[in-house]
């Protein structure tokens, strides 16, 4: 009883009033970690920043009301942000509930939008259990009215109250550290804004979206038409005329994009000898298709992400722009800027339908909000799969499962469609599958990191011929051109010595050199009944794949500000820009401060005059590509850009909810005019017709 009467009289003071509020601000936060935000686990360390993270900032903003002598006024402070933050917390869970997806300052600014997307829905998002986010809010001014809560004329001293402030900045600092060991690269590489809860909470995140938002604006106001200019010149004095051999020779197929991530060039014909010195291919199906005769390979094609990885990839593949040098473009500019990505350019100039298949979070890297501003039709993202426990990681649902369901969907697109199959399995940490998936041998070396990554490339392979098969039963094979690409590396610089050995050097023969090659990806085009494939040692890269595929595809691509060059072009200049300046051409490689002679592998370490006229050359001629890059993004130009007669996009006509029955509309409502693989099979599913298999069927 006397603890209680102690309790009553701390609560009865400022500083107990104060703890109170956060106390009650935490539950809450809790309460919505469970019921509403389904943030996924990992680890118990990523548990305890879960349970650490709504307090800094929440301690921090409510403390300012201990700061205010005025008794009414500093008790109307504390409930006041209390109320805030309350209403933010409950108006979020809300919001997720319907978006899965977090409110940002866009959101706000854009409030429309969002009535828009809720719409009549609105009122069937609440639930019974919303009173406990708000009970409180009447609660404790009754409490306060009838005096149940008393207030203090006692004025807390300065010092305790700038204590408080400081404790809240210390924990927020440790939360911080604890989220950057946890995950290198949280804030500068934004992944998605899940993540940013799970590590940081909802306040944290949102300030920081806000000092975002800000700068992003800033720039992006300063910017005027006038700054086009200098951006058109470029693209027209490195304009490349298409080859006539190539130009338009997969005019009117589909086209599908298939994501492999995190795969690196080497592991095309790599042969893994395990420990009792048998021999394993490791991508059979992916060799056959390299060394098809319908198929255009390229050996010297680069990755050119930085830190927005795959969402970087995706950038450049469908833009012909390069991300930023600090963070990602899909989740600073993504639901804001202007584009004329592929998806639009295919609808508005050839009819295509366009879709995006993941088994992940739509608001990972942002891509919800993104792709609608890409001009995408359909994404189907982990909502629209039957994902369990067995069936996925961290990063989504395992290739086989995923591109298996994904065929439910793809039969209903309209034809010609661009569809792009984002995959998964085959990343980073690589940890061999559980039950049947199981088989393929691990490396042996002392990283577990590299010894998993020949066995998830395994999966990844027959996985593809899996999709492949179906697409042949289904009948989509033939009207379809396939492009496959790797977004980015899988094996780290910093673990290249440990892989040295198995690719035949020593770790200590092991050098920045060879860290710059390993930065080769694969680029496929895959063209059924086309013959004179062969294996391209054209050096290009990722900025590279929109204007060869548009060329393929019989489109001109003159009037659009693309800063890659067709492939085939025989006026392609082979200089392959990294986004952070250095680069590769045949002859060289500028890496890590030092250009090398890339017969040798050695540093030119004293260049005569006509080498040094060309490094300076070349080094300009990188730079001025990259800064073209951050002009027409930071600025956001292409909203000024009219050359390329284009429409511009209206983002909230775009919706990606109940997909599937929109498709079944389309179809009933076009009847015999539709295309779709549905339609033209007799309004039969051709699903059924996908097979797949274990490890060890493909063994046998």
């Amino acid at each position: 009883m006397s603890q209680l009467k102690k309790y009553k009289q701390f609560i009865n003071t400022r500083i107990g009033f104060f703890s109170l509020l956060l106390l009650l601000l935490w539950v809450k936060n809790m309460f919505g970690y469970i019921m509403d935000f389904h943030l996924s686990l990992q680890s118990p360390l990523q548990f305890f920043i879960l349970l650490i993270n709504p307090i800094s900032v929440s301690m921090l903003l409510i403390s300012i009301g201990l700061f205010i002598k005025r008794t009414r006024v500093a008790y109307a402070t504390l409930f006041g942000i209390y109320f805030l933050l309350s209403i933010w917390l409950f108006s979020n869970a809300v919001y997720y509930r319907e978006f899965t997806d977090f409110i940002t300052i866009n959101t706000l600014l854009g409030a429309g939008q969002v009535s828009t997307g809720l719409g009549e829905s609105a009122v069937r998002l609440f639930r019974f259990y919303d009173v406990f986010y708000i009970v409180d809010l009447i609660v404790l001014p009754l409490l306060l009215w009838r005096k149940k809560i008393k207030l203090d004329s006692r004025v807390p001293r300065v010092r305790q109250a700038t204590a408080l402030a400081v404790l809240a900045v210390l924990i927020g600092s440790g939360n911080l550290f604890l989220a950057e060991m946890d995950r290198s690269g949280l804030l500068s590489r934004q992944f998605s804004r899940e993540y940013m809860v799970k590590y940081l909470g909802i306040n944290a995140f949102t300030f920081y979206d806000g000092y975002q938002t800000y700068q992003n604006n800033q720039v992006r106001a300063e910017a005027s038409p006038t700054d086009l200019r200098e951006v058109e010149d470029y693209v027209d004095q490195h304009q490349a005329e298409p080859n006539d051999e190539m130009y338009g020779i997969a005019k009117g197929k589909n086209v599908v994009y298939v994501h492999l991530e995190s795969f690196q060039q080497f592991l095309i014909d790599y042969q893994l000898t395990d420990e009792n010195g048998e021999a394993h291919t490791v991508t059979p199906f992916l060799n056959s298709l390299y060394h098809d005769q319908a198929t255009y390979s390229f050996d010297n094609f680069f990755h050119q992400v930085k830190a927005g990885k795959t969402s970087d990839a995706e950038t450049l593949l469908e833009n012909s722009l390069f991300g930023l040098n600090q963070g990602a473009l899909f989740t600073q500019m993504g639901d804001k800027n202007t584009f004329e990505a592929a998806p639009n350019i295919l609808q508005q100039t050839a009819g295509y339908t366009s879709a995006v298949f993941h088994g992940h979070s739509a608001s990972f890297w942002n891509r919800d909000t993104t792709y609608k501003h890409l001009g995408y039709d359909y994404f189907f993202d982990s909502s629209y799969y039957d994902i369990n426990e067995e069936n996925s990681f961290q990063y989504g649902m395992h290739d086989k499962p995923f591109l298996n369901q994904s065929a439910q969907y793809l039969e209903h697109l309209q034809q010609p469609f661009y569809a792009k199959m984002i995959t998964v399995s085959n990343h980073y940490p690589y940890s061999s599958f559980n039950n049947e998936e199981d088989g393929f041998p691990l490396a042996n070396t002392s990283d577990s990191t590299i010894n998993g990554y020949f066995a998830t490339a395994n999966y990844l392979d027959t996985a593809m011929q899996e999709f492949f098969d179906y697409m042949k039963a289904s009948g989509l094979y033939e009207n379809s051109v396939f492009v496959l690409y790797g977004d980015h590396y899988g094996i780290s610089n910093t673990r290249n010595s440990e892989l040295a050995p198995l690719l035949g050097k020593t770790s200590e023969e092991w050098g920045d050199f060879d860290n710059a090659q390993m930065q080769r990806v694969p680029f496929m085009i895959h063209i059924p009944g086309q013959t004179n494939g062969e294996i391209n040692h054209t050096y290009g890269g990722q900025v590279d794949a929109l204007p060869t595929l548009l060329h393929l595809l019989g489109i001109p691509t003159d009037d659009y500000l693309m800063l890659g060059q067709d492939l085939f072009s025989e006026d392609h200049q082979q200089v392959v820009a990294f986004r952070d300046g250095d680069f590769v051409t045949p002859d060289y490689t500028f890496y890590g401060g030092k250009v090398y002679d890339n017969q040798t592998g050695l540093p030119v370490d004293e260049p005569n005059l006509e080498q040094q006229k060309l490094f300076t050359e070349l080094n300009q001629a990188v730079d001025e590509q990259l800064m073209t890059s951050d002009k027409i993004n930071n600025g956001d130009l292409l909203r000024f850009y009219q050359g390329s007669g284009l429409d511009p996009i209206d983002p909230q006509q775009f919706d990606y909810r109940n997909q599937l029955e929109r498709l079944l509309a389309i179809e009933a409502d076009k009847d015999q005019g539709s295309t779709s693989l549905y339609s033209q099979n007799n309004n039969e599913s051709t699903a059924s017709l996908y097979r797949t298999a274990t490890y060890t069927d493909y063994q046998e």
